[in-house]
């Protein structure tokens, strides 16, 4: 079986690499041991939303009230929450694999492995073995839940994000150790459903990768909504000998016991290095990363690699460019390298929180000199017939030369708002060129000209 191309693993670095492979003239086959679509269809990016829908409509129910419409009492069957959340990830699933036969890419079930150049082995099920060899292999392996040596998984009371998806029963109670994405994703919907959640976050502020005042104005709307949340804390053991887990938790004042029916361990995740043949063929790695050039090309001629494995955000939509630079420098074409600075990155909570580029302190300390621009949603007219008027857009830029720095986001939908600054970015449009491109009114879009108006003296509705 001889290919021009062939990607190991078919998350959505994986499948898309493959399906650009196929659409510039390559012969392409992908190797997946578990499913198509890898995590991010199967157990993370997609089934997570739909459970946070869930969650979301069973807000919205409780609070129907406020929109003047009268409903009967509402309880959350989260048996029927899991089945529908497994269905929409089986459903996209499906998706790839039509994808699949309509790009004429063969699909090889089984763990692929390095086993020379141009050749990998692939193990199948029933533990045969059978080579397949290509010019060109992408190693799209992605990534796993991270353990630490002090929250050992067991996958029944300390869990992960798969276990987090399909627990047969609400907890009554839940710590989340981490206040990433993902931490706060699973905390906004056990929390919605009724379960007592504490999140733990080892750093000084939760969604620590976001600028400051986002990161304090999601911890207040949080806390507002019923959720505990312990920042500069670590949690240093978990005793789960009896019938709820024991946490030992170091704080700024001393160390507490905390007690959860579950702990979900949401502390990032490793890369999947492991016998994939790295080191039996030479392939270059650090830190637990691929080392690769701009085009994801490794040490070992006709070896790339791209995704959760290599440098850059662990994002799907990261992975995917990366897939597509990759295939398109193969098929000798000229792309770009990826602009890692101009990445959009989301969090599904509610309020949810979006951001791109710089924070306003990353910013200072490249030595900016700043214009910053805030609108809040309390001003927005959509907001407020949305009875959302919790959050703000914050817009950053340099002084100087009027270069767009960053974006920051907290409020009712606003990753969806979020490509708008992203497009804006890349084509390095000014604040004044966004405040004279005309918003359609009313939207909570609006509020993106507004912050830009407002870091140039000119906002209107404030």
């Amino acid at each position: 079986m001889n290919y021009d191309l062939i990607v190991i693993g078919s998350g959505p670095g994986g499948y898309v690499a493959a399906i650009r492979a196929s659409q510039l003239g390559l012969k392409t086959a992908i190797i997946e041991k578990e499913s198509l679509g890898g995590v991010c269809l199967n157990w993370g990016c997609i089934p997570t939303k739909a459970l946070i829908k869930s969650a979301e409509v069973f807000e919205y129910i409780n609070h129907a009230a406020e929109y003047g419409i009268k409903v009967g009492s509402s309880e959350v069957d989260f048996e029927a929450m899991i089945k529908r959340s497994r269905g929409v990830a089986d459903g996209m699933s499906k998706g790839v694999q039509f994808l699949m036969r309509k790009n004429k890419i063969d699909v090889i079930m089984g763990t692929g492995k390095l086993k020379s150049k141009g050749t990998v082995t692939v193990t199948n099920a029933a533990g045969e073995t059978s080579d397949v060899s290509a010019k060109h292999i992408i190693l799209a392996t992605g990534g796993r839940s991270r353990e630490l040596p002090n929250l050992k998984q067991d996958g029944v009371k300390v869990i992960g994000y798969r276990q987090a998806m399909v627990l047969p029963k609400k907890p009554a109670s839940m710590i989340v150790v981490g206040s990433g994405a993902i931490g706060i994703e699973f905390a906004y919907v056990y929390n919605a459903i009724g379960t007592k959640v504490t999140v733990v976050e080892f750093l000084d502020n939760i969604v620590p990768l976001e600028d400051e005042e986002v990161s304090k104005q999601l911890a207040r709307t949080l806390k507002k909504q019923g959720i505990n949340i312990m920042t500069s804390s670590n949690v240093e053991s978990v005793d789960t000998s009896g019938d709820v887990c024991k946490v030992q938790v170091k704080t700024a004042t001393g160390t507490e016991t905390l007690e959860a029916e579950i702990v979900l361990s949401a502390v990032g995740i490793s890369t999947n290095l492991e016998g994939i043949g790295l080191e039996e063929n030479g392939v270059q790695t650090d830190r637990g990363k691929v080392v690769v050039d701009d085009y994801y090309r490794t040490n070992v001629e006709g070896v790339y690699a791209i995704g959760d494995i290599v440098k850059g955000q662990a994002l799907a939509h990261v992975a995917s460019a990366e897939g597509i630079i990759c295939v398109e420098k193969i098929a000798g074409q000229n792309p770009h390298p990826l602009d890692y600075n101009n990445i959009p990155g989301c969090t599904y909570c509610s309020p949810e929180v979006a951001s791109v580029g710089y924070t306003e302190k990353a910013a200072r300390a490249a030595g900016y000199e700043l214009k910053i621009g805030k609108f809040p949603f309390s001003a927005s007219g959509k907001a407020s017939a949305a009875g959302a008027k919790d959050g703000f857009v914050k817009l950053i830029f340099d002084a100087k030369y009027g270069e767009f720095l960053g974006a920051h986001m907290i409020g009712h939908n606003v990753t969806e708002m979020l490509a708008e600054v992203v497009v804006a970015r890349k084509l390095e449009a000014t604040g004044h060129e966004m405040i004279k491109s005309v918003h359609p009114h009313p939207t909570m879009s609006e509020a993106i000209m507004e912050a830009a108006a407002d870091a140039y003296g000119e906002v209107i509705h404030l």
